[in-house]
């Protein structure tokens, strides 16, 4: 091979190397990134999950390492092919998920998963106060767990984003669920959900006038049912008559009218909220004894202790008992009944709060900047931090704002 040849092909290579080569784009990481674990869900038939492919691909295009167990979303029909491709490490085992800084997730954490948790990690999930202990507290405070109830993190003007969300999923999926249940197939009274011409129409209570009653009313409108909603407060009263633009039967709860519309209703469905901490019974065992039998109690508020006092806990494998002659049914997590849906609506919810808890510099900047997530806080470093569940629970109490106010 000739010089001149040589000294070609030599020139040729200085100048291919000038061209732009194709590689994969780097992501700049800063110290404000997340590290962020998403295990699969394993309590109660849960089917939901914490993140979407498209949020983990916003994350991840942010700078966010994210994390998910492998097998997280099949029931919410994600596969982890849509998630690795969105940029997330797809990890088999199960305790390496709960080594990422901050854990997300749809049911609160078990006590095994909490032994899997590094100390003064953060974990965001459920809380569920109805199927909490002593022993559940001591748990994550042994590890000095910041623990976040999503049910407790309110918005900028004072709502619940993540209680409303799942509300609107349960309420809407509530009648569907009485419709079944009433029919004959479930050894129900035989009766259809609504009315028809010459057939005098279904006759459904609703307690509560917050979010589920206003989406099951909603749903309930429009098959043509008879409604009651009860509540004590009036200006929830009015605003659900107001939302759905109807003239429905609204009553403050008292023992003889309500009394009077239980045992006339084919369907009663429980939506009260716990307040401060503690749910409120407002049906009594003697009131349920009175009402039709093949009649449904369908009792939302089961995951704070429930508002109806036969209710007792049921999962989807088997959401249904009698008492009374009355079918009850009293799953703690209706939403999981359309886990793609509602994993959805929870991905929405927390993928902007994700994002602006790395814009305060992490967790903890965001928990002493904004109050509004600090509500979610129950556990943060070794001390119970929500006043309601220390009283349930009789421990020792630690407020985030002599802590927030030290920090200044």
């Amino acid at each position: 091979m000739t010089d001149q040849l040589k000294s070609g092909f030599a020139q040729l290579a200085r100048e291919q190397s000038l061209y732009p080569q194709e590689a994969p784009a780097k992501i700049k990481k800063s110290s404000k990134s997340l590290f962020i674990g998403v295990p699969m869900e394993r309590s109660l038939q849960e089917s939901r999950v914490a993140l979407k492919p498209e949020s983990v691909e916003v994350l991840t295009s942010n700078g966010h390492e994210v994390w998910i167990e492998a097998g997280a979303g099949i029931s919410a029909h994600f596969s982890d092919a849509q998630y690795s491709e969105a940029g997330a490490k797809i990890v088999e085992d199960t305790k390496e998920i709960f080594k990422a800084h901050t854990v997300l997730k749809v049911e609160p954490p078990t006590l095994e998963e909490i032994e899997y948790l590094n100390n003064g990690s953060t974990i965001i999930s459920a809380f569920q106060s109805g199927r909490q202990s002593v022993e559940y507290i001591h748990a994550l405070n042994k590890k000095k767990i910041t623990a976040i109830g999503y049910e407790f993190i309110e918005d900028k003007v004072g709502g619940l984003p993540l209680v409303r969300a799942m509300s609107e999923i349960a309420g809407s999926t509530v009648m569907l669920i009485a419709a079944e249940l009433l029919s004959n197939t479930n050894n129900g009274q035989g009766v259809i959900l609504g009315g028809i011409t010459g057939v005098p129409p279904t006759q459904v209570v609703i307690l509560g006038a917050g979010t589920v009653g206003e989406y099951a009313a909603r749903a309930a409108i429009g098959l043509g049912v008879d409604i009651q909603v009860f509540d004590n407060h009036i200006y929830k009263l009015r605003r659900i008559k107001h939302a759905l633009g109807q003239q429905i039967h609204t009553s403050t709860i008292d023992n003889a009218t309500l009394t009077r519309a239980l045992s006339n209703a084919d369907v009663v469905i429980g939506a009260i909220r716990a307040e401060k901490g503690r749910n409120k019974c407002v049906v009594t065992e003697e009131m349920v004894s009175n009402m039709k039998p093949g009649s449904v109690i369908i009792d939302v508020s089961i995951d704070q202790g429930g508002c109806i006092e036969t209710s007792d806990m049921t999962s989807h494998k088997k959401p249904t008992f009698k008492k009374h002659g009355v079918i009850h049914y009293c799953v703690p997590n209706i939403a999981s009944r359309v886990a793609r849906t509602a994993s959805i609506a929870i991905s929405n919810i927390f993928t902007p709060m994700l994002l602006h808890a790395a814009d305060a510099g992490g967790i903890d900047e965001m928990i002493f900047n904004h109050t509004w997530f600090m509500r979610g806080v129950y556990t943060y470093r070794g001390s119970i931090c929500n006043i309601h569940l220390a009283r349930k629970f009789n421990l020792g109490y630690k407020d985030l704002n002599l802590l927030m106010a030290a920090r200044f």
